[in-house]
């Protein structure tokens, strides 16, 4: 290879706990629709996984990564459980978790998978689970802070993000609503919690670039921008700025140059694979032929790649990630 890897820095996994995989999903979670709507998304039922495991569906995507003409490796994302004020997980009030062993087993298994491990900062024992993680090949540390109750502004986080920034391992934290879970606490995604891991010296990538919500009376974007113009260690993001109910957001993101150098590639699999990224969605924005073209794609990450190349994304952006993250 030329030239650095493409990346898709935003990759889901999902497991029922399955071949002791240790995933867990919540009650709520199964009972709703959004469930059912996942696991299809990952061809896979809940038969399979209860036959084969949950390492079938990191095998799934592996497959399908390596029959894309566009992307050379995802990084598939851990999550982390709640934790209660004793330090311990909260199983209880966990809606998903996907232990960072589970993945990362994936992506010893597949090289084109890469770890993006998960550490809530209000475990008693954070500061090993960061060195663990970093130890076990993690490229990134993933935070959805809605779903996992962490205030990304709580300065009892300072060591956490001391370690963080010395590992030189990359915040990727969830910013804007969060819609894929049965409830969020939407104000801890707020960008503007992240100014505290910024001046730690944390480089910090805001999934989504807060395309969607409010805080402070204001968009979470407008948060965003002013966040980028102060810490040249705020990065942002793509994935989802396809899709139908952010429509027009990478048109808004790309306007700004001064950020190009600080975006990454992500698609948000498998949501590229519910039809919410459909090109048909692009209509008035993208001539009938190029509709028609992408609509043709059938592997999802060359769709979505070539997706937002139709749409303005400069190519330059999609190697930006093989210089962040945290490679071997």
């Amino acid at each position: 290879m030329n030239r650095p890897p493409i990346i898709d820095i935003h990759c889901h996994a999902a497991g029922i706990g399955a071949g002791q995989s240790g995933c867990q999903v919540a009650a709520r979670l199964r009972r709703s629709w959004k469930f059912k709507i996942y696991l299809r998304a990952f061809g896979v039922t809940v038969a399979d996984l209860e036959q084969e495991g949950d390492q079938l569906v990191l095998r799934r995507l592996a497959e399908q990564l390596a029959a894309a003409q566009s992307v050379d490796q995802a990084v598939i994302l851990a999550l982390d459980a709640v934790v209660d004020s004793s330090g311990r997980p909260d199983l209880d009030a966990s809606e998903l978790i996907i232990p960072n062993a589970f993945v990362a087993a994936g992506c010893r298994a597949h090289p084109n998978l890469l770890f993006g491990a998960s550490v809530n900062p209000h475990r008693r024992d954070a500061l090993d689970q960061l060195d663990a993680v970093a130890s076990d090949g993690a490229v990134l540390l993933k935070w959805l802070p809605s779903v996992q109750m962490i205030d990304p502004a709580d300065r009892r986080h300072i060591p956490f993000y001391r370690r963080l920034a010395a590992l030189r391992l990359p915040l990727l934290s969830h910013t804007g609503e969060e819609e894929s879970f049965t409830s969020a606490e939407n104000k801890l995604a707020d960008p503007e919690r992240l100014r505290l891991p910024l001046e730690e010296g944390v480089t910090v990538i805001a999934a989504h670039c807060a395309s969607n919500g409010r805080n402070g009376g204001e968009p979470n974007f407008a948060r965003f921008l002013r966040l980028a113009a102060d810490y040249p260690n705020l990065h942002g993001d793509v994935s989802a700025l396809t899709q139908i109910n952010r429509l027009g957001h990478l048109q808004k993101v790309l306007a700004r140059p001064e950020l190009h150098d600080r975006l990454h590639f992500g698609t948000d699999m498998p949501l590229p694979c519910t039809g919410l990224t459909s090109p048909w969605f692009q209509l008035g924005r993208l001539p009938l032929a190029e509709i028609r073209r992408l609509a043709a794609l059938r592997n999802p990450w060359d769709q979505s790649l070539q997706l937002m190349l139709a749409l303005g994304l400069p190519p330059q952006i999609l190697t930006n990630s093989a210089r962040v993250l945290r490679l071997s």
